[in-house]
């Protein structure tokens, strides 16, 4: 697990990678979450991520990043298999620290008011922030 490059996993990626992690994690995301909740202490930080990353107003570079660390959440291959418990996610834990500390003050309180809306009701119906 040493040489994994998390930095790496973290690059925005061009106009159409973004356009294809954005498509991929919108399908996964709330099926990934609900298996990983339980797992993550900071649900409430990924899941105003995820309307951070999906908003237009956010740059580009931050929407970039945001869509690499939940693409790599929401992927069904991984470098530590999530249906091991408890140390499943850890990776994925890893890669989305990494990936609030480089965008640190992205997410704004309408992300986290729309991960709030989110979490108490059914997250499909509810629209990006």
């Amino acid at each position: 697990m040493d040489d994994i490059k998390y930095g790496e996993i973290l690059m925005p990626g061009d106009e159409e990678t973004q356009k294809e992690q954005e498509k991929s994690v919108r399908r996964k995301f709330w099926p990934t979450l609900r298996k990983a909740a339980r797992h993550i202490p900071f649900s409430r930080d990924v899941v105003a991520a995820f309307y951070c990353a999906l908003d237009p107003q956010t740059p580009t570079r931050v929407r970039g990043i945001l869509l690499a660390a939940l693409g790599y959440f929401v992927m069904p291959v991984d470098i530590i298999p999530d249906f091991f418990a408890v140390i499943g996610f850890s990776d994925d834990v890893a890669v989305l620290t990494l990936a609030f500390s480089m965008i640190r003050g992205h997410i704004r309180q309408e992300h986290y008011d729309a991960a709030d809306r989110a979490l108490q009701s059914e997250p499909e119906a509810v629209k990006t922030a």
